[in-house]
């Protein structure tokens, strides 16, 4: 073979090669930005989850402030409740302390006995009507059959007028909150 031959031949496997090199180095190009562009959506999608996540945690912590603090106002607004809970019927038994103090003053100062009775009969009705008007009500007992639920036994009797397990006396009066007992009547029982 010639020289000529050799150096074509050289010429046309640098060239080769060179394309080679040049196809390889492309491929790599290509390869490298197909893999940031798959990289890239991946990347993408990874930081719109973590731009998610971080407005969700940010989220949660302002919702467990507000609960916080729903709970902070219900528990003041429960204690406020619990500590005026009195006070309408306060309100209402005012005029009737009124009243006593009317009567203690006046008895103090006359002597007069019969107008002490009248005044505490008047401030006794008055506390009666408003403690009904609230819904209280006696327990009906002398004469009732013993009932353990409305009645406390604290004796109990030989009589010949009631049969047995009959209320004969009543020591002190029970009552009765709307359909609560909220204190039995203490009473004598017929044996």
């Amino acid at each position: 073979m010639s020289t000529d031959n050799k150096t074509d031949e050289q010429d046309v496997n640098t060239t080769y090669a060179a394309d080679n090199e040049q196809t390889a180095d492309n491929q790599e190009d290509v390869a490298a930005q197909d893999t940031q562009a798959e990289a890239s959506p991946e990347a993408s999608e990874l930081e719109k989850a973590r731009v998610q996540a971080e407005e969700n945690y940010q989220r949660l912590l302002r919702v467990q402030a507000d609960f916080d603090n729903f709970r902070r106002r219900a528990r003041a607004e429960k204690e406020d409740f619990a500590k005026y809970a009195s006070l309408k019927l306060i309100e209402q038994l005012l005029p009737i302390v009124d009243n006593f103090d009317r009567a203690l003053a006046s008895s103090k100062e006359t002597k007069d006995f019969d107008a002490l009775a009248k005044g505490l009969d008047m401030t006794y009705r008055g506390m009666d009507q408003l403690l009904t008007a609230e819904g209280l009500k006696p327990i009906e007992a002398v004469g009732q059959p013993f009932n353990p639920e409305f009645h406390q036994a604290v004796m109990q009797v030989e009589s010949d007028e009631h049969e047995e397990g009959i209320v004969v006396e009543e020591l002190q009066k029970g009552y009765i909150l709307k359909d609560k007992v909220i204190r039995p009547a203490m009473v004598k029982v017929s044996v």
